[in-house]
């Protein structure tokens, strides 16, 4: 297959460049390994090239911030096999405001938006850490506020499977793929977030509930594809986050992920996605890249 791997940071967001290049990197060499060819974006703009490359490749991935998602994962589906979410859930999951509601409708514990006193202050449309810190002043232009949770920062790594045609109208192509639980390292300086990377797989004696709640979350916003849920784990459980691409917790589960995960994305396109994956020993990542076995 000739396979269109489009990362946004490369050529357009020096600030996010090394994380996007460490997971683009991951992706090409996988599906490289898996016998595909790989097509990459040439300097320029963006959804020009995707609208150049995408006709030609049988199929493509788009990985950018969350509030670029939407309108170039729409590019590849007019064009494509998009490997990754549909542009309709990318829209929803690139508003935290939204998103939080839908969660918190189908009773899944969201942080509790306030106005007043210490809080968190985050972009409604934010990627990663950028913009999210400890403050009591009020939030600004297209920010919001949430309640301040005490517990640990870990990430579910899933794949939701597609159903292509017909079969939509009435078949269930099952649960989502768990692929790892990850511990983040979140660093809070000054007041303000900082994401570095984390270590994976992670154990924790709530790991039961953790997973099911990230696999109830990615059914009830239908992603598709590779997604990452956060959440903060003390108490209660909580998503703060959903990222509908992938994450820089892919650098360390493909480096313990027996199976590829080219494969895993491709076999989720069509709807069909193994029981389970593999993974053997645990590594600590860089969000530039850098792995360390532990």
């Amino acid at each position: 297959m000739r396979v269109l791997l489009a990362e946004y940071t490369r050529f357009h967001d020096p600030a996010l460049a090394p994380e996007g290049e460490a997971m683009g990197r991951v992706l090409a060499e996988s599906f490289q390994r898996c016998g595909h060819e790989v097509v990459l974006p040439e300097e320029g703009n963006f959804a020009a090239e995707l609208e150049r490359l995408a006709p030609s490749s049988d199929a493509a991935l788009v990985i950018a911030p969350d509030h670029l998602m939407a309108d170039f994962t729409q590019i590849l589906e007019q064009h494509t096999r998009n490997l990754g979410c549909g542009s309709m859930v990318a829209a929803v999951c690139a508003n935290k405001r939204l998103t939080g509601k839908i969660l918190s409708r189908n009773g899944i514990d969201t942080p509790v938006e306030v106005t007043v006193g210490k809080k968190v202050v985050k972009p409604v449309h934010g990627c990663g850490s950028i913009g999210v810190r400890i403050t009591e002043d009020a939030s600004g232009e297209g920010e919001m506020g949430q309640e301040l949770l005490e517990g640990e920062h870990l990430s579910v790594s899933l794949i939701g499977p597609h159903v292509i045609g017909e079969a939509c109208l009435y078949y269930d192509p099952g649960p989502p793929l768990v692929l790892a639980l990850n511990r983040q390292d979140v660093r809070i300086e000054k007041g303000r977030f900082h994401y570095q990377g984390g270590e994976t797989p992670a154990d924790h004696h709530r790991a039961g509930e953790i997973l099911e709640v990230a696999k109830k979350t990615v059914k009830v916003l239908g992603c598709q594809g590779y997604v990452g849920v956060d959440m903060v784990c003390g108490d209660r459980i909580t998503v703060v986050d959903v990222n509908p691409r992938i994450t820089t917790s892919l650098i360390g589960i493909a480096a313990v992920m027996e199976e590829e995960i080219a494969d895993l994305l491709i076999h989720g396109s069509h709807g069909k996605l193994p029981p389970q994956v593999h993974l053997e020993g645990r590594v600590r990542f860089t969000k530039e890249g850098e792995v360390t076995w532990l």
